[in-house]
């Protein structure tokens, strides 16, 4: 197979538009193994979609992406928020509140690191190359945070050759919602024959679609409407032939004014109130009382020297990132059931209270490694690694007029007593800075036995110490002062083979090993809590690293016209980091679940069947489920973690198909015409392990107010529904334009994608969805 490979024409991957005459497959060649490769040529399961693949799809972020790439799972929470989950390694719904919970999925952007738990970013996906999907643990090249794989967004580089540009623009509407649309552009300019530039940019606007209820039945319509601007500006200098320089900076800012959530009950507005308006909230309908927010500020400066000698080629990577979030919700109705529950007044449960939840990330990584460049059977490639993240947490929940309530019912100067040095009006207030360092060692060693049969040996050595501190005040907390620290070093190794059955068929094989970094909860927020949650919740506050063996059998093929990839897997998962929610705590913990596993079969297939016809088919079959029982001091199974039960957030079985029918016609001077559809299936889900306990979806909310007794019961069934979602899209080119008609989600589904409860859902439950029909046009200029 690599000696087939090497003797094919790799079709251009920056091509500017499709073409009737390709009916060639495209090779992309791909760095996941830090050599560059065909990604057809690598010994383990790897998808690579290319510029002209992002294109086809109309792709514009990742969720949008993972729909052709098999075994990878988007849970969306909100913009920036999505969680990544690849062969059904997952922990469940991790929320914004846990930032000491360490990612699953590894996430890159060319040689720098971007990964961060809880905020997977939201990376603009013009002028790409191509974005690398690297399935199973990837520790021994990328570290802790790819224990279940590693995502990898490579960008075009300055090119010294030629001068060269391109701009995009997009209008759009979505159904019931707003108008949206962006301009993108990209310039590369040759300063001289040993400097070039080039420079991106983009613009984007978000139209919104859900509408939010207001007190006094107004309606505020289109409320998660938001923006993305951002660019690049990569320099890149070759003061001799075997040396190249390329330093950049990456700036992206987002913004939107609400979340994709639609509400089924909230403290306020649900049919069981007789006081106040009874009210039965509606699809893509929401609550508020007040405005929400969700900003991300994302600042990478990073630094790329490669320098290639005789036998070795010597590469350094240097980065800077600097993050600032801000997720601002409406708190009311949370702070309004606590307030419930402490015997306040109706004016006081009404009162609006604000959390707003911050996150300040500054992060500096180093690497140098080295590789053989020789010809011959022996390639390898070693070196060695280290970051320092500060990632600094905080919560405060204003609530304008609390105090004074607060002390006209508990006692004069009881706000001020338990303050513990924060503001006032804040009746919950949380400080969280982190500080993590990480040094590594890794190598790999790649060896022909025979003309087809190769073998690769690789080993990471790792070495963590973090160290937390954990602050809190006001009247919802325990007046936490506390520093806590996690260390932790250990090897994980990788061995892989590859076969070469024929020119055209490879076979390989796989055991590798990946771990993710253990932590320490927060306390549990006390005052809050009945004493059931408190019982059964209160003593988890370490959980340990979480260790994972993946064995894997795989297959390669490509025949003329048609490339056909899979593999078979298993995972044996030990010590898996599971988050359950507390309930009434209004808290969530992290705990180990001592086995589990997942065991699965995963294909992609691309085709040409006739010359104008591309056809694509990927999808996974899966099956991930825990291996042991957890259970409280009673003997009762804790929380769902029963041996059999689900994994959560993962689906059983997805599938994705596309077909792309290229023309040749003359309309308005054009070249050719294309008409492409994709549909995507989606297995049903669970947000929660707990979810798939009996009567876990019946809610009651023990809080009689608005003339509701507390005691109603609301019913919500908690296995996320199967759904299936299709995008079309027909484009025209010309010698240097593009001109796009599309439709996605083209028959409106409403996919409910994760389950949201607002303090064990005493005060709101929610599900998260997906955008509705979005009919746009697109226009590309290249030069």
């Amino acid at each position: 197979m690599r000696n087939f490979r090497k003797t094919m024409l790799a079709a251009t991957i920056a091509a500017a538009v499709p073409t009737v005459s390709l009916a060639q497959l495209e090779e992309v060649l791909v760095t996941a193994t830090k050599r560059e490769a065909s990604a057809q040529d690598l010994p383990f399961s790897i998808n690579a979609q290319s510029a002209a693949d992002i294109r086809r799809t109309g792709a514009t972020n990742l969720e949008e992406l993972s729909r052709n790439v098999a075994g990878l799972t988007i849970q969306n929470l909100g913009p920036g928020q999505s969680q990544v989950a690849i062969r059904g390694v997952s922990a469940g719904q991790v929320v914004r509140d846990q930032p000491g919970v360490k990612e699953q999925v590894g996430v890159y952007l060319d040689e720098t690191v971007i990964s961060l738990s809880l905020f997977t970013p939201d990376i603009d996906l013009y002028d790409l190359n191509r974005v690398e999907t690297l399935r199973g643990p990837q520790g021994t090249l990328f570290g802790s945070g790819s224990v279940g794989g590693t995502i990898r967004f490579i960008t075009n580089q300055p090119d010294f050759e030629a001068f060269s540009g391109s701009v995009e623009a997009n209008v759009n509407t979505v159904t019931d919602g707003e108008e949206g649309g962006h301009l993108k552009g990209m310039v590369n300019i040759p300063l001289s024959d040993k400097a070039a530039l080039r420079v991106v940019g983009y613009a984007t606007e978000y139209a919104g679609w859900v509408d939010a209820l207001r007190e006094g039945g107004n309606i505020t319509e289109d409320v998660n409407s938001g923006s993305r601007q951002g660019g690049r500006v990569t320099l890149a200098l070759q003061p001799t032939d075997n040396l190249t320089i390329t330093p950049r900076i990456v700036y992206q800012k987002i913004e939107t004014d609400g979340f994709n959530r639609e509400e089924i009950f909230n403290l306020y507005a649900n049919p069981y109130t007789t006081t106040r308006p009874p009210v039965q909230l509606g699809e893509r309908q929401q609550y508020l009382r007040l405005d929400e927010a969700f900003e991300d500020d994302t600042l990478i400066a990073d630094l790329v020297v490669e320098w290639s000698l005789d036998n070795v080629d010597v590469t350094y990577v240097g980065s800077y990132v600097d993050r600032e979030i801000l997720a601002s919700r409406d708190a009311s109705a949370l702070t309004g059931s606590v307030s419930v529950d402490l015997g306040f007044p109706d004016s006081a449960v009404l009162i609006p209270s604000n959390l707003r939840d911050t996150t300040d990330v500054e992060q500096i990584t180093h690497e140098l490694r080295f590789a053989s460049n020789a010809d011959g059977p022996l390639n390898w490639v070693a070196g060695v690694f280290y970051s320092d993240v500060e990632r600094d947490y905080r919560q405060i929940l204003p609530t304008p007029g609390y105090d004074a309530v607060t002390d006209q019912v508990l006692g004069a100067g009881t706000a001020a007593a338990v303050a513990n040095g924060f503001g006032p009006d804040s009746p919950f207030n949380s400080l969280i800075p982190y500080d993590i360092e990480q040094m590594a060692l890794f190598g790999e060693v790649s060896y022909d036995l025979t003309e087809r049969l190769n073998l690769i040996v690789g080993a990471r050595y790792y070495d963590f110490e973090e160290e937390r501190t954990f602050t809190t005040g006001g009247l919802f907390t325990n007046l936490d002062d506390q520093t806590d620290s996690t260390s932790s070093d250990g090897i994980n190794p990788r061995i892989m083979a590859s076969y070469d059955v024929s020119d055209e068929m490879a076979i390989n094989a796989q055991v590798s090993q990946g771990f993710r970094l253990g932590g320490v909860n927060d306390p549990l927020n006390v005052p809050l809590c009945n004493e059931e949650d408190l019982e059964n919740f209160g003593g988890f506050q370490a959980y340990d690293d979480e260790s994972l063996w993946n064995y894997e059998l795989g297959f390669k093929s490509e025949f003329n016209r048609v490339r056909f990839n899979a593999a078979v897997f298993y995972t044996d998962i030990e010590d898996l980091q599971v988050t359950l929610d507390a309930g009434s705590c209004s808290s969530r913990i992290s705990f180990n679940v001592p086995e589990a596993h997942t065991l699965g079969v995963e294909w992609e297939l691309s085709a040409y069947p006739v010359e104008a016809l591309m056809l694509t088919l990927s999808g996974s079959l899966l099956e991930a489920e825990f291996a042991s029982t957890v259970t409280d001091s009673d003997g009762n199974v804790l929380g769902g973690i029963e041996d059999g039960n689900r994994l959560a957030s993962v689906p059983e079985f997805q599938m994705s198909a596309s077909a792309t029918y290229t023309l040749p016609m003359n309309l308005f001077g054009s070249e050719e015409m294309y008409v492409s559809a994709v549909v995507q299936h989606v297995g049903d889900r669970y947000t929660q392990p707990s979810d798939q306990v009996e009567g876990a979806g019946e809610f009651v909310s023990g809080l009689p107010f608005g003339g509701a007794t507390g005691n109603e019961v609301t019913s919500v069934d908690l296995n996320l529904a199967s759904y299936e979602q299709v995008n079309i899209r027909a484009g025209i080119t010309w010698d240097t334009w593009e001109a796009v008609l599309y439709a996605d989600n083209l028959t409106d589904e409403n996919a409910k994608l994760s389950f949201n409860r607002e303090r064990g859902g005493r005060a709101r439950l929610a599900y998260f969805t997906n955008q509705p029909r979005t009919v746009g046009v697109t226009v590309r200029k290249y030069f």
